[in-house]
């Protein structure tokens, strides 16, 4: 019988500390785990039909695995000596109906069987790796060629020349930041940040920005932004015009009555309110992306940066449904509210110009529609 005692043993230990490294006290390491109930996750999802794909994450199989692919390079992890990974479309699974449902940390964590942490992790994560890796690839200006075929589905649709997108801003509810909260509250009556978007013709978005606070004016909005100044310079459009009315013109775009006029920038006169087109063409974009994505309709409880992230993901997420054709369920269209028209009109440093455009313009529709 050993009668060591446990001073004994520590005296030995500290008199020859080789004994440490031998295979008689050297334990295994131990993988820690906290047991959770995946249940749905593990045995529900994998029966999903294509339908309830999309209700549950708002795209089909196919495109997910699709999203994995691209994300595995981002948020792949692996198993360590001490703990088993969560699985890439675990993850990926997370995010999308953190993004999709706006659900709570704590209700995702159950419904994955993770802990809340990891769930939080998951779709900081995603959103991260979208900068990278989704939102360059769909959500980027047209090359040339495209520019001719969003300008042509414009003019076929709504009659109108050289037209390429239109632009409008959207809020996108927070809850007050601790630092600077005033300056995000905005004239409807509650904190937000504003995503300002150009969308084509078929409602996709080709340039998306996001995270001014909601109080800013929306043309202050736009002289902020990288649109602004490639316009200004005159990178962002190619270098390609016709005769419009009389004027020759590039490409440009339609905005509402809170805009600058410029000359690749169009706005309708004082008193004809909005351009058709325009409203149409945001509006229904702006309601589908929110209508798949309800964590934009939602007060979101996360930092001013992870909401930016999470806004521009939405956008990337939404062209790849578009272009997927993933459907849209008009059981997830929600009320929208009549929006205040903008107060004081354009911005006091935003100089205009582009009116001979306009009546160019207004004199080819005049022309063609009489």
């Amino acid at each position: 019988m050993n009668s060591d005692t446990a001073e004994e043993k520590l005296l030995h230990l500290f008199l020859f500390p080789e004994a440490l490294l031998s295979g008689s006290t050297r334990r295994r390491p131990v993988v820690w785990t906290h047991t959770r109930a995946a249940q749905w996750w593990d045995d529900i999802v994998p029966s999903f039909s294509t339908e309830r794909w999309i209700q549950n994450f708002r795209l089909s199989e196919d495109t997910f695995n699709y999203l994995c692919h691209q994300m595995r390079p981002f948020m792949e992890r692996r198993d360590t000596a001490f703990r088993s990974c969560v699985p890439l479309r675990k993850r990926v699974a997370m995010a999308l109906w953190k993004l999709a449902t706006g659900s709570e940390y704590r209700g995702i964590a159950h419904l994955f069987g993770v802990s809340r942490s990891v769930a939080c992790r998951c779709v900081q994560e995603f959103c991260g790796a979208a900068q990278r890796a989704l939102v360059p690839e769909l959500v980027g200006v047209p090359d040339e060629n495209k520019f001719r075929e969003l300008a042509a589905y414009f003019e076929s649709r709504w009659g109108l020349p050289h037209c390429v997108g239109a632009i409008d801003g959207s809020h996108i509810p927070i809850i007050a930041p601790t630092d600077f909260h005033s300056d995000y509250f905005n004239r409807k009556g509650w904190h937000s940040i504003i995503l300002q978007a150009v969308v084509d013709g078929e409602g996709c978005f080709w340039n998306a920005y996001a995270g001014q606070p909601g109080s800013m004016h929306d043309a202050r909005v736009l002289r902020l932004s990288r649109l602004w100044e490639r316009a200004s310079q005159g990178t962002l459009f190619p270098n390609h015009t016709r005769d419009i009315g009389g004027i020759r013109a590039g490409h440009c775009i339609l905005g509402d009555s809170a805009y600058p006029l410029q000359k690749w920038l169009l706005k309708p006169y004082h008193d004809t309110g909005r351009l058709t087109a325009e409203q149409v063409v945001v509006e229904n974009a702006f309601g589908r992306l929110k209508g798949r994505w309800r964590c934009l309709l939602k007060r979101n409880d996360c930092n001013i940066h992870l909401v930016t992230e999470m806004v521009l993901t939405c956008c990337a997420l939404h062209n790849l449904c578009e272009r997927h054709g993933a459907a849209y369920e008009t059981a997830w269209d929600v009320p929208v509210a009549a929006a205040p028209q903008p107060t004081g009109g354009v911005w006091p440093d935003a100089e205009e110009d582009g009116r001979e455009v306009r009546d160019g313009l207004m004199h080819h529709l005049m022309a063609n529609y009489s």
